[in-house]
């Protein structure tokens, strides 16, 4: 499955290389003649996409929040929503807006969060990303390493992991296979982002991972038949 990926920027859909937020200009995409993310999102939608990423980056900076036009686009199109998540109360805001919310690496101030969200929530609702930025885990708060992550995916079981490599993303060189190695057979459905081409796309699909994050390489139009998403 394809998931279509949009960073939104001050109420723009936006593109941009490795996590260089500040460097981020407004989206063009073959989806649409402008940078609306709701335009965007509903023609997603008409072309068969189930679901989509959403990264709210002001959200993930602390500089705002994009949630009027995420909760308008999640009535149209079911949204997976990396809000930048820190703590219990902020996954609980964000699960009034989104059918998913992801609780990445990036932002989460502490293990017991994670335990917390998981006890008081469905785990049809959250989603776990593991951020990755040049080959280490990427915390802005805790200091998480892939054994501590896999011992808690273990405990937890999330229905959903995203392995996504911040590093690539933009850049459309491909993902790690070591890393996909490393969480490949743990009890839960991998999600693979960063960087992914079209030939990625099967490699993947070889390696046992039937869902995929696509932003650049999508926008781009660089798919060819995978633009039906299934």
């Amino acid at each position: 499955m394809i998931i279509p990926v949009l960073d939104i920027k001050k109420g723009l859909a936006v593109s941009g290389k490795s996590g260089k937020r500040e460097t981020y200009t407004p989206l063009k995409t073959i989806f649409h003649n402008s940078s609306d993310p709701y335009e965007i999102s509903k023609k997603f939608k008409k072309k068969g996409a189930l679901r989509i990423y959403i990264a709210d980056l002001d959200a993930i900076d602390e500089k705002g929040s994009n949630s009027e036009i995420i909760e308008k686009i999640n009535n149209k199109i079911p949204v997976m929503l990396d809000a930048g998540i820190s703590n219990f109360q902020e996954f609980e805001d964000a699960s009034k807006i989104a059918d998913k919310v992801i609780v990445a690496t990036e932002t989460l101030r502490s293990i017991k969060y994670l335990d917390e969200i998981f006890r008081s929530f469905n785990k049809n609702k959250i989603i776990l990303s593991i951020d990755i930025i040049n080959n280490q885990i990427l915390s802005k708060y805790a200091n998480f390493d892939c054994k501590t992550i896999i011992k808690k995916i273990n405990e937890l079981k999330p229905y959903e992991v995203i392995l996504l490599d911040i590093s690539r993303v933009g850049t459309e060189k491909g993902f790690d296979v070591k890393l996909i190695n490393k969480f490949l057979g743990l009890e839960t459905s991998i999600i693979v982002g960063g960087g992914i081409t079209k030939t990625d796309i099967d490699v993947l699909g070889k390696l046992g991972v039937e869902k995929i994050l696509v932003g650049s390489a999508l926008h781009k139009g660089k798919l060819g038949n995978y633009l039906h998403f299934h």
